[in-house]
């Protein structure tokens, strides 16, 4: 049983080895075979240019500055956007932005295909708007579509849980995530956590 979240050591942002916890990662013996995945060449490249876009942006930088400066990094010219249609506007400024540094960029929309609901078994009380035509969202497809495309870096905005879930399952390219969706605390999802001794304690301790 792995409890980092619990652990008030953190020997292992200080190196201090002798002094973690029986159940902490950092002492188990799978690190080494760890260790040996990040010298396979992409592993390589994704986790040097990770080091470094964080060392050069932190706390100045945005991260829409810092995708573009780790998509450039790596060498990626041709980024993918799988976005929700909920947040079009959103992807359309994103795109353009992206465009402007220099990226070739494909975009694939989370209602591609257009496939009703029903083909999920979804009855018409489940719906989130009963007695209207829904399509479902297409992660699958958006990961397909991009795929297609050849892109070299995925980028996703405001995905459903669970259908950002599928979206990486069939991406062949890197997934890196620009946002996602909380339509209630206006995709900021960290402010229920923030509002967890307070506000919303009730509802997130409910008993």
């Amino acid at each position: 049983m792995y409890t980092c979240a619990m652990c008030s050591n953190r020997s292992c942002k200080t190196g201090e080895l002798d002094k973690t916890p029986i159940n902490c990662p950092c002492s188990d013996e799978e690190q080494e075979r760890i260790k040996e995945l990040y010298q396979k060449n992409d592993n390589k490249k994704l986790a040097y240019c990770s080091a470094l876009t964080e060392a050069e942006g932190y706390c100045k930088k945005t991260r829409l500055e810092e995708i573009e400066d780790f998509a450039n990094k790596c060498g990626y010219k041709k980024l993918g956007v799988a976005f929700c249609t909920g947040l079009s506007k959103e992807a359309k400024t994103l795109c353009q932005i992206l465009r402007h540094s220099g990226f070739e960029v494909d975009s694939v929309i989370c209602k591609n295909g257009s496939i009703p609901k029903e083909f999920l078994g979804i009855e018409e009380s489940q719906k989130v708007r009963p007695g209207t035509y829904e399509p479902m969202c297409n992660p699958i497809g958006q990961a397909v579509f991009l795929n297609k495309a050849q892109t070299q870096l995925n980028i996703i905005l405001g995905l459903c849980v669970g259908h950002d879930s599928l979206f990486i399952k069939y991406s062949n390219a890197p997934v890196t995530v620009f946002a996602v969706k909380d339509r209630v605390l206006a995709h900021n999802p960290l402010g229920a956590l923030y509002l967890a001794d307070g506000y919303y304690k009730n509802k997130l301790y409910n008993q």
